[in-house]
């Protein structure tokens, strides 16, 4: 595989989580009162009642179209970077951990939310359990062997 190509799929990957990880923001803002807050200030921006219930459902509304296009590209990027990647194990793997990780900052900037450390250590859990998932079906595919995925063979010289 050519360096622009691994390149590529890994570019794609992350992107993918990244846009998943703003979809769930967007999903978020469409139902919060952070929404309600800023809408009151976009009211008041253009000399309009605070509790100018158009503006809030025209930001809502916003919100949720933003949702559903996050959404979309986030799956034309996933199944592009599924195509071009010699491992969708990889894929998967790369999309998970760039959506947890962009979530978490983007939870903290746009919603203040403090993420205890237990909730790093689960998260680093997760991506080091896809990480061995993804290593373990690697070398199952490589040996070729049929119906013994996740098999240890018994002998070390069982192998070939």
């Amino acid at each position: 595989m050519s360096n622009a190509k691994s390149a590529s799929w890994l570019v794609l990957a992350v992107a993918s989580g990244a846009c998943a990880a703003f979809n769930g923001v967007f999903a978020k803002l469409t139902t919060t009162e952070l929404t309600a807050s800023w809408s009151s200030s976009i009211a008041q921006t253009f000399h309009l009642s605070p509790s100018n219930k158009i503006v809030e459902y025209g930001i809502r509304g916003l919100f949720f179209a933003l949702n559903i296009a996050f959404n979309a590209v986030m799956w034309g990027l996933f199944t592009r970077a599924l195509t071009l990647a010699s491992s969708t194990v990889r894929v998967s793997v790369i999309n998970t951990s760039a959506n947890f990780m962009i979530t978490a900052i983007l939870g903290l900037l746009i919603f203040s939310e403090n993420l205890p450390g237990l909730w790093w250590v689960g998260a680093s859990m997760l991506v080091a359990g896809s990480v061995i998932i993804g290593r373990r079906d690697e070398g199952t595919a490589k040996s070729g062997v049929e119906g013994s995925e996740g098999v240890e063979p018994l002998i070390a010289g069982d192998r070939d």
